[in-house]
């Protein structure tokens, strides 16, 4: 990653580095990576508030981000949280800060534009499958808020086996269609242990 002469503090930043990609939509700026004043995530990079107000005009709530370090660089999907202060981040999670081999203080350029995907998270093609041939239960998983559908999403794709994921599936529609659409999280984590405990 090429840096940038001007330092960059742990303090917000109020302008974002201009770049010809804001043409495409995409925002670019440096920051550094700061613990988390929140008990809800571990590390954070704060958006600085040109940017974020920018977004907030747009009526933005979900980015796909791009974050290079010296190490690599890695793309995903995320909301723009309140941070504080009036402030804005982005969380970043230990699987993505391993990856890049980074940690508190570490410089990054971060690359933020628009999510335009239909959920915020991409779908598992396990459960997409599943829906295609259960009419009630995709009626019943797109009748839920956006954020309810993001949650069972990740509750799906959080496993790496395909089977695991199929089972997952089964689980989590033979949920919906048992509690009449919605959710009892704490019956739904109790099921997929139970599946679990059958496949073993």
């Amino acid at each position: 990653m090429k840096k940038k002469a001007e330092t960059t503090t742990q303090k917000s930043p109020k302008k974002s580095v201009k770049s010809r990609s804001e043409a495409q939509g995409v925002r670019e700026y440096e920051t550094v990576l700061l613990p988390s004043t929140s008990n809800n995530y571990l590390t954070l990079v704060r958006v600085p508030e040109d940017i974020a107000e920018a977004f907030k005009n747009e009526g933005v709530k979900r980015v796909v981000a791009c974050l290079i370090s010296d190490n690599g660089e890695h793309e995903y999907q995320c909301g723009l949280l309140p941070v504080g202060d009036g402030n804005t981040g982005i969380m970043i999670n230990k699987t993505i800060r391993t990856k890049l081999s980074i940690g508190e203080g570490s410089r990054l350029l971060v690359r933020l534009r628009k999510d335009e995907s239909e959920y915020g998270l991409e779908m598992p093609e396990e459960l997409q499958e599943l829906m295609n041939q259960d009419d009630e239960g995709s009626r019943l998983f797109h009748a839920l808020t956006k954020g309810k559908q993001r949650t069972l999403i990740y509750v799906v794709s959080s496993v790496k086996s395909s089977e695991r994921r199929i089972e997952r599936a089964l689980t989590v529609v033979a949920h919906l269609k048992e509690h009449y659409g919605k959710i009892d999280f704490k019956r739904l984590y109790e099921d997929m242990k139970v599946s679990k405990r059958f496949e073993e």
